[in-house]
């Protein structure tokens, strides 16, 4: 449940987790830019920064002042603290400003979303080529080698099974829904979440042509909706996860279902898996992966495929090009939310897939769907700030699993991230 950590700011290693009981330690958050050279990069971050914003659809407040062309609004409360910080630990110190409360924003992702859609263009090109050589880079612990895969699941997913249930729906599934969609095509607001997280589930089990008799592999349990949703198929289920928590509460929820018989829940690293299945099913897993380790990945899919099955994923994905410009960054997300991860494109997916003899048949794209989803998250989130004060979590925690929230959901808004089911089979096209 809980975060700590006596590190510097500049430790690229970032905070650690702990999950035994005790108080949320932001300490290192105390140690603000000083000397000679962090005055020199804060005020190159703050020209760069002014620069850009005044550019964009954005209204920002700093010392007296507005810049920007006019629409979310952005409000610098401790300027020197914010520009400090970006120009020490860039977008790390961004987002930790945002923790301290250096920054606030009314309509946090639609500030978040301009600044996504316009990404390319906030950082001149000449500082974008010295990209490699001023960014933190990913710390050895967080490249998904075996030995750390299981200490980075549970830093995110072991925060508490009470956590997760204040803002998931009675599902408890953590990945984008799929809502019914207007006379435009463009999800319904306010749509029913639970309905809208059972559709996506049926959705990629059709995908995987799951039926009765079915032999299925799960990597990545969830909380177990799909191992239940596969079990009432009549299938045949082994889902594997590295999450304690949620094996536990899975194997509740599947025992509660009457569902036990036909389900087994394991905690198992992906690389160990072993056996012939019809159906391989992986939602928004591949992510945890690292770009090191994909092609570990899909030798198990294909290893594990059995003659005539398909795999489907769901995957989050991000432009191509942006992907090979940051493989090797270390961000506020990957510091604070998801260490070791990082999004594929779906040209890196289809070829390693192809490497492997496994080719894409399907795509169908959920990005504006999980614009939604997020949006009902947070809404969530901050509706249950009392239940999640009295789960032990502080308010600095509070800001940040907000910012996180409402900073990929700004993604999917923006189209700079999406999300997608595909299927792989093997042979030819169809």
């Amino acid at each position: 449940m809980t975060a700590t950590s006596s590190t510097s700011n500049s430790d690229t290693t970032g905070p650690d987790t702990s999950n035994s009981t005790g108080q949320l330690d932001w300490t290192h958050l105390d140690h603000l830019p000083a000397g000679l050279l962090s005055a020199i990069s804060a005020a190159v971050a703050r020209r760069i920064f002014l620069n850009a914003v005044r550019e964009l659809d954005v209204t920002v407040r700093v010392e007296g002042r507005v810049v920007g062309r006019g629409g979310p609004e952005m409000v610098i409360h401790r300027p020197d603290e914010l520009f400090g910080r970006l120009g020490r630990d860039k977008s790390i110190g961004f987002g930790e400003a945002y923790l301290t409360g250096a920054w606030s924003a009314p309509d946090l992702a639609g500030f978040l979303t301009v600044l996504a859609r316009d990404l390319a263009q906030l950082v001149p090109a000449p500082l974008q080529a010295l990209r490699r050589l001023v960014l933190p880079r990913t710390p050895a612990r967080d490249r998904g080698g075996r030995q750390d895969t299981r200490r980075n699941i549970s830093h995110h997913y072991d925060l508490s099974n009470e956590f997760f249930a204040l803002f998931l729906d009675p599902t408890m599934t953590y990945s984008s829904a799929w809502f019914e969609t207007d006379v435009l095509g463009r999800p319904m607001r306010d749509g029913d979440l639970e309905h809208a997280q059972r559709r996506k589930l049926i959705a990629l089990l059709d995908l995987a042509r799951v039926e009765a008799g079915s032999r299925v592999l799960e990597i990545g349990t969830g909380w177990g909706e799909l191992a239940i949703q596969a079990a009432r198929r009549n299938a045949h289920v082994r889902t594997v996860t590295l999450s304690v928590e949620q094996r536990d509460l899975a194997r509740q929820r599947i025992a509660a279902a009457g569902l036990a018989d036909r389900v087994e829940v394991e905690l198992c690293d992906y690389r160990d898996l072993r056996g012939q299945y019809d159906a391989v099913v992986s939602v928004e897993m591949v992510e945890a992966v690292g770009w090191r380790h994909w092609g570990d990945y899909f030798g198990v899919l294909e290893r594990v495929l059995a003659p005539g099955g398909a795999v489907a994923l769901q995957a989050i994905t991000m432009p191509h090009a942006r992907m090979l410009a940051t493989r090797d960054s270390y961000t506020w997300i990957t510091r604070y939310i998801f260490p070791g991860g990082f999004l594929p494109s779906i040209e890196a997916l289809t070829r390693t897939g192809r490497e492997h003899g496994l080719r894409l048949t399907h795509r169908t794209s959920l990005g504006a769907h999980y614009a939604e989803t997020l949006r009902q998250w947070d809404e969530r989130f901050r509706a249950a700030s009392d239940e999640v004060a009295a789960l032990g979590f502080d308010e600095v925690f509070a800001r940040m699993w907000h910012f996180y929230l409402e900073y990929s959901r700004a993604g999917f808004a923006s189209g700079y991230l999406d999300d997608v089911q595909l299927r792989f089979e093997r042979g030819r096209l169809r």
